[in-house]
């Protein structure tokens, strides 16, 4: 192996391309040519009749998703995001309300809140397994709050326990978001089960995968049929006689899921527990040789829990290293190994909440009469936590998945001892680069409040 950085012009430690993750086999393909052969591609009706539920094979995984979670209802849409604006929806919640979420995850987690005109107020997350922070959440907490939506982010389960107390100390409704996380466990109880809705993807990217495609679970047949209305056409179903306690955000929607992807999702669902088991054996082996290298902080699994591994995500000491978290990715990324700098920005840095516009461009639901005194602070140092995670320590990897070899796993172990090896050179290049190191976190938390102040 050549000691000079692939960076510098070296060879890099790996010269091949990682196997393409595809979880799809000829049972899939069987199950959707047989629905093709049917005829019947979707079996929906907008209206109060059996079918407002669904086709055949629709209804089938619904069932196999409920018996697996140990939940009496599911409810299949065209999408997770659908899922959780569905699930918002049944909570009644609206316009003077407020929800409570974690800035860092995906955009519909939040943009579900907006789209029932109700308010979402960020609390910080924890930096060992990235999930919302319990103290936090209890001080976010206003007597406009009526819910918190928890994210399982990367395949492990936020502090559910705490979180669930702090809810029932001030009866609040909890969504969790466990697109990332199916199969998951948190002392041998399913992600998705412990409040009041769970959401799952089945998004291409994601473990089960039908292309396109969520799954929502619950124990509460009012919420069960209140999801089910957003999901078809609910003004129209209630206007034929279908039974339900409020009208609120009963506007309805066309987000159902054909039965080709129902079809499918009902085979991956079946594999789930091997799919994730080997991405278990790959993340064990990994951490296993990351384990005591320099300014590398493996993945933290909390006592108790099962982690499924939706993606790799460590830390880096950069000021151990002396060396910022991007660079030493680049040069982690040109010796071949598939890892990338943060997640994403948190979310209250978009313009939709830097500039509070919404719907229409008077600045709804944040300048709405019924949400003007709801103010919660979007300016940098909202949530410190995150933003030192995102900025300086956090990288990750998709490549923990099937087909991968125990091979790739050790490769990219080398390229890590590679580049440790070298970050003299890498050094070099940073005082070239002039890329900024983390500075103290008592500063940082001085400067934010510093720009905060007036706001």
């Amino acid at each position: 192996m050549s000691q000079t950085l692939a960076l510098l012009g070296g060879k890099p430690v790996i010269t091949r391309s990682m196997p393409a993750y595809n979880p799809l086999g000829e049972e899939e393909a069987l199950a959707a040519a047989d629905v093709v052969r049917s005829g019947v591609l979707s079996g929906y009706l907008g209206s109060n009749h059996p079918d407002f539920w669904g086709g055949p094979r629709v209804r089938l995984m619904e069932e196999a998703f409920a018996k697996r979670l140990d939940a009496p209802w599911a409810v299949s849409m065209n999408s997770a995001s659908s899922c959780l604006y569905a699930a918002v929806a049944a909570l009644g919640v609206g316009p003077g309300d407020e929800v409570i979420v974690p800035p860092y995850t995906m955009c519909a987690t939040v943009t579900s809140v907006l789209c029932v005109n109700a308010i979402p107020v960020f609390a910080d997350i924890e930096d060992q397994t990235f999930g919302l922070d319990p103290q936090s959440v209890e001080r976010a907490i206003s007597p406009r709050t009526k819910a918190i939506i928890v994210v399982h982010l990367f395949g492990h389960m936020a502090r559910m326990d705490a979180i669930l107390d702090i809810a029932r100390r001030h009866g609040l409704m909890v969504i969790e978001d466990c697109a990332q996380a199916p199969g998951a466990t948190d002392n041998g109880r399913q992600a998705g089960t412990m409040g009041d809705i769970g959401v799952f993807s089945l998004n291409c990217h994601k473990v089960i995968n039908t292309g396109e495609g969520g799954v929502a679970v619950c124990r509460d047949e009012e919420l069960r049929n209140r999801m089910a209305l957003v999901r078809n056409h609910g003004e129209a179903v209630i206007g034929g006689g279908f039974k339900v306690a409020s009208l609120s955000n009963m506007l309805g929607f066309n987000l159902r899921m054909g039965e080709i992807e129902a079809a499918i999702g009902t085979i991956q669902l079946g594999r789930l527990d091997g799919l994730n088991a080997r991405r278990q054996e790959l993340a064990s082996r990994l951490s296993q040789r990351l384990a005591g290298m320099p300014g590398v902080i493996p993945p933290a699994v909390r006592p108790g829990c099962e982690h499924v591994w939706y993606v790799y995500p460590l830390r880096i000491d950069a000021r151990a290293l002396s060396v910022g978290r991007n660079l030493f990715v680049k040069a982690l990324a040109a010796e071949g190994a598939p890892f990338y700098p943060g997640y994403v920005a948190p979310l209250y840095t978009l313009p939709m909440f830097q500039q509070r516009i919404g719907f229409g461009d008077a600045g709804c639901p944040f300048e709405c009469e019924r949400n003007r005194e709801s103010r919660p602070s979007y300016v940098p140092g909202t949530c410190p936590v995150c933003e030192r995670v995102e900025t300086h320590e956090l990288m990750a990897s998709e490549c923990i998945r099937p087909p991968l070899a125990d091979r790739d796993v050790d490769d990219m172990a080398q390229a890590f001892e590679k580049v440790l090896q070298n970050l003299d050179s890498l050094r070099q290049l940073q005082d070239d680069s002039q890329e900024a190191l983390p500075v103290d976190p008592a500063g940082r938390r001085k400067a934010y409040r510093r720009q905060g102040d007036g706001a």
